[in-house]
């Protein structure tokens, strides 16, 4: 059974429309094929435009903003059953979108008020938002929360907004708590209120906060026993009630922080955490003396941003993805964990190449080494590459880019290393010159098995004539290289 769709505006005719390509989903559940454009703010399935009134609907409706009708008209609506709807419902997700469709017949009302499983309120939805008084606002989210049933998702993202009273979150919360699963809040509520109190000892696996202040935390009462992924942005907590919210997520295996205010009850800024399940943790503009990371089953660590006088990790050995960007960390420890390292990306970065190296060394298993705009501790240091091909024998993408000096050029004493498995190389240059010319060659000698080069660099939009020069030598360069290795993939990439 298959679907046309069309769109209805405020000055448009129905247009009909049946080009697949035009949509970007195409759902087929019980034999019905349906179209599903999520962009549009209406999806409307019946051969009868039979609309029930509604005060919600109403209000919506009357609120200016662009309206946009998609239409899809088949023969034996009657045989798709409400469940396939609440999906239909549930893709679209928008609360605006939501509340329009199903205002279309009875069997699609009885769809959002008992078959929606998702639900979202972003202020980037919908520029009308940005227009609505707060009070409004509440009573619009409380309206259409309330009339649903069985809310599995529930997203809250109001960028623009203030602050939302106490009072109505906490509505949302009580009432959608029995059958959520992820709860996304993005909302400065007046006064606080305790959202882990309200959500704890509930079926939730994912829960995303921002902007919100948590304190108190009791993990013997406030438990999270289906938690799997816990994101917190731009939310003031206390480092031991962080420690204890952890403690009360056993089942916790992603870990986001971003822009956290650690507060600090002691002169020294210290955080521990620690958890048995944890596997992804994400780290990103935090300052403080010391972390410590107790978590036996991480398989990946990304820190982004930070500024930290020691990082320690502790765990059986279990990372296999080690990324870092942008930090400055005076000590960094990963203890044994180095051995299961498949991926190493450091961008950004000031490194002291033998401490560095010994830090990775045992990471026999290492499949691709990102060493990118990073900085030596001493100026006669450079990444060697004699010992990165001793070190890890199943190196197959190979990303290098910092300031080239005539030490970069040594590659060893022995003449027969080689980088064997090398597949993909990437390099990118500071300063452009015959010195990063000479390196490139020596590179691709070593990678005879090399199936793509990408060059990255930077080009100034005014250049002297001298400029000019060195990008026509490199240019030329490169073409006898091409002529040389041509079954080499050879890329660039300028800025």
């Amino acid at each position: 059974m298959d679907f046309c769709c069309g769109s209805i505006s405020n000055h448009n005719p129905l247009n009909i429309v049946d080009e697949k390509g035009k949509f970007d989903e195409l759902i087929e559940e019980k034999g019905v094929k349906i179209l599903i454009d999520p962009k549009a703010l209406m999806h409307v399935i019946g051969t009868k435009m039979d609309f029930v009134d509604d005060k919600l609907r109403n209000q919506i409706l009357d609120l200016r903003g662009p309206l946009v009708v998609f239409v899809v008209v088949f023969e034996g609506m009657e045989y798709l059953p409400v469940e396939v709807i609440g999906n239909i419902l549930s893709r679209v997700g928008a609360a605006r979108d939501v509340v329009i469709a199903s205002s279309t017949c009875q069997k699609w009302r009885e769809a959002w008020r008992n078959h929606l499983h998702t639900l979202m309120f972003n202020s980037n939805d919908w520029p009308v938002y940005h227009e609505l008084t707060r009070s409004r606002l509440e009573i619009i989210v409380t309206q259409t929360i309330f009339q649903t049933n069985g809310l599995h998702c529930l997203s809250i993202i109001m960028d623009d907004v203030d602050e939302f009273s106490a009072a109505p979150v906490i509505a949302w919360l009580m009432y959608t708590r029995e059958t959520l699963r992820q709860l996304h809040y993005n909302v400065r509520t007046t006064p606080n209120i305790n959202i882990l109190e309200k959500c704890g000892r509930q079926r939730l696996e994912v829960l995303a906060l921002a902007h919100n202040t948590i304190t108190g935390v009791e993990p013997s009462y406030q438990k999270f026993p289906c938690l799997r992924s816990l994101s917190l942005s731009y939310v003031s907590i206390s480092a031991l009630d962080l420690s204890l919210f952890l403690t009360a997520c056993p089942k916790v295996e992603v870990l986001s922080l971003v822009s956290i205010d650690i507060v600090m009850s002691d002169p020294q800024a210290m955080m521990e955490l620690t958890s048995n399940s944890l596997k992804d943790i994400y780290v990103e503009a935090i300052s403080l003396d010391k972390i410590i990371l107790e978590a036996d089953s991480l398989e990946k660590l990304h820190l982004k941003d930070c500024t930290l006088e020691v990082f320690e990790l502790v765990s059986k050995g279990s990372l296999s993805h080690l990324k870092i960007d942008d930090v400055s960390v005076i000590h960094l420890d990963i203890g044994e964990s180095a051995e299961d390292l498949e991926i190493v990306d450091v961008s950004n970065f000031t490194i002291m190449w033998s401490k560095f190296h010994h830090m990775i060394a045992k990471s026999s298993k290492l499949k691709r080494l990102r060493l990118w705009g990073v900085v030596f501790d001493d100026e006669d240091e450079a990444v060697d590459i004699e010992t990165i091909s001793a070190c890890f024998p199943q190196l197959s993408h190979l990303s290098l880019s910092y300031e080239l000096r005539e030490t970069a050029l040594h590659y060893g004493s022995q003449d027969s290393f080689q980088l064997g498995n090398v597949v993909v190389l990437e390099l990118g240059w500071m300063v452009i010159g015959d010195l990063f010319s000479h390196w490139v060659a020596g590179l691709l000698e070593r990678c005879p098995n090399l199936r793509k080069l990408v060059i990255y660099g930077v080009v100034s939009e005014t250049k002297t004539h001298e400029e000019c020069h060195t990008f026509a030598n490199f240019t030329s360069f490169i073409v006898r290289l091409m002529r040389k290795y041509l079954h080499v993939d050879v890329q660039f990439e300028y800025e």
